[in-house]
């Protein structure tokens, strides 16, 4: 198995161990790929395990696989080098951090 499908293995199997019991790996769909974990309800998880962060372009494809998901919320998941699964690194963009910053004001997460 290849580095990236490795990795889409330990982000699904660290979800899982974190009560995400149904996020699984996704076939990818070509043109209408729709991310690469499934199971998070109205989430798209993009993985990369590259030797360049091309954040830019990453975000680009999670978004576009968000919409092909119908999905509200994405991120991309980076692996970080000679790190374990925990430490991998997720991006999302100031829109979408302020909207969680809401939700956790809203349940008086923030205080």
């Amino acid at each position: 198995m290849r580095r990236g499908p490795l990795f889409e293995k330990a982000v699904v199997e660290y979800l899982r161990a974190e009560g995400w019991e149904n996020a699984e790996r996704r076939v990818m769909g070509g043109a209408n790929d729709r991310g690469d974990v499934a199971g998070i309800p109205n989430v798209c998880l993009e993985v990369k395990n590259t030797g360049v962060m091309e954040m830019g372009r990453a975000v680009a494809e999670a978004e576009k696989e968000a919409k092909n998901a119908n999905a509200r919320w994405w991120s991309v998941i980076f692996k970080r080098r000679r790190a374990n699964v925990s430490a991998a690194y997720v991006v999302i963009d100031l829109e979408q951090w302020s909207r969680i910053l809401r939700i956790l004001d809203a349940h008086g997460w923030l205080k």
